[in-house]
């Protein structure tokens, strides 16, 4: 009994560690990337987004369009509020042939993770 708690205790413990240092922000090296896209509403974009990011918004009925303008040979950070909607956006970036699209998360993350900062 005592070491059947003894491993569930190390598994936890392990899975605390393990879990923090995943959510640990990478920074990213900025020079290589073409663009960062806030795939949040015009509203949401107006209210506060990462400096020099431009704005498309995924649940927009022209969003293929806007995005298939873009370089498709280029490097895309990709960030909404939480994270979601940058993976939805980075899912139909792929499905048009984007080769390197990165999904960064929500808005304080992107900031966390690309050094820029969140203005209005």
């Amino acid at each position: 009994m005592k070491s059947l708690k003894f491993i569930v205790s190390a598994v936890l413990a392990s899975s605390v560690v393990l879990g923090i240092s995943a959510c640990a922000s990478q920074t990213v090296d900025m020079a290589n990337v073409t663009n960062v896209i806030d795939v949040r509403t015009v509203d949401e974009f107006a209210a506060g987004h990462l400096a020099g990011a431009v704005n498309i918004d995924v649940e927009s009925s022209d969003f293929n369009t806007k995005v298939a303008l873009l370089d498709s040979t280029g490097k895309y950070l990709v960030y909404c509020h939480s994270g979601r909607r940058a993976g939805i956006a980075v899912d139909a970036m792929k499905s048009l042939g984007f080769k390197d699209v990165t999904n960064i998360g929500g808005i304080e993350e992107a900031s966390a993770t690309t050094g820029l900062a969140v203005i209005q």
